[in-house]
């Protein structure tokens, strides 16, 4: 297989074949990830919950981003590697730059930065910069205190009107990729026709363009507990390998995620 860009996928949604992606903070996995044939890992700021203890995403900082960045990078050769841009590192598009070039020059091929429309302008700067970036809509975690905790969004029919709105807006803006988190999955339907960009879901319905994890999710090790739109598939599988394997299959096919993992 050759490496793995952002083309790659594109080409992928053009002729519906369906994109899986593994959060991995490490060159061991990163590696097992990659020999197995994900298409892409996202080093995600979800190392503060699930590797740091955190309760959410907050604590999180650059230098933890780049850390881990670089840790992966050792242990990939074709998979396409995005990086989280953690809270408050992108607050001005100065900051964004900075912190963007930190986590490029550790080894991402892409960024990735929650919200909307008021991101258009950083977008634009960074990727006339030659830094490209992953947007993030819906349940943005470092927004989580601003939700009131870790809830379903786009449920209303006006938010879920502003959330296509905003996709088009982030598209035209310069992303490449869109992750979807935690929206009904009528909504990440139709978030998926409004774009011509992959879109990433994470509880966000089997009609987006691929799927994301956290592998400690997938795995059934999370410390915490298993969101509703999780699988574990090593309990189906007894081994690691074949875990991932089957994460794979089972994407591709359409047939993860099920109806029990999706919100309506």
């Amino acid at each position: 297989m050759a490496k793995i860009t952002t083309s790659t996928l594109l080409k992928m949604k053009q002729q519906g074949e369906k994109i899986t992606t593994i959060t991995a903070y490490d060159a061991s996995f990163a590696k097992l990830f990659d020999q197995a044939g994900i298409h892409a890992i996202l080093i995600g700021d979800s190392l503060g919950m699930v590797l740091q203890g955190q309760e959410d995403t907050l604590p999180v900082t650059i230098e933890d981003m780049a850390y881990h960045t670089k840790s992966v990078r050792r242990g990939v050769e074709k998979t396409l590697i995005i990086s989280d841009m953690p809270f408050m590192s992108y607050a001005t598009t100065e900051q964004a730059y900075e912190n963007a070039t930190k986590l490029m020059q550790a080894g991402a091929n892409i960024v990735k930065m929650e919200g909307g429309r008021w991101l258009t302008n950083t977008i634009k700067g960074l990727v006339e910069r030659g830094i490209p970036v992953c947007g993030h809509l819906g349940l943005t975690p470092q927004s989580v205190n601003v939700f009131g905790g870790f809830k379903v969004q786009g449920r209303q029919e006006q938010q879920a009107l502003d959330m296509i709105e905003q996709a088009k807006e982030l598209e035209q803006a310069g992303i490449q990729l869109l992750v979807l988190e935690c929206v009904p999955a009528i909504l990440g339907k139709a978030i998926t026709k409004a774009v011509s960009i992959p879109t990433i879901g994470i509880g966000a319905g089997k009609d987006t363009d691929g799927q994301i994890l956290v592998m400690h999710d997938a795995l059934g090790i999370s410390c915490s507990y298993m969101p509703k739109f999780s699988r574990n598939f090593l309990k189906d599988t007894g081994d690691i390998k074949k875990a991932i394997a089957l994460y794979i299959d089972e994407v591709s096919r359409g047939n993860f995620p099920a109806d029990e993992h999706i919100f309506k």
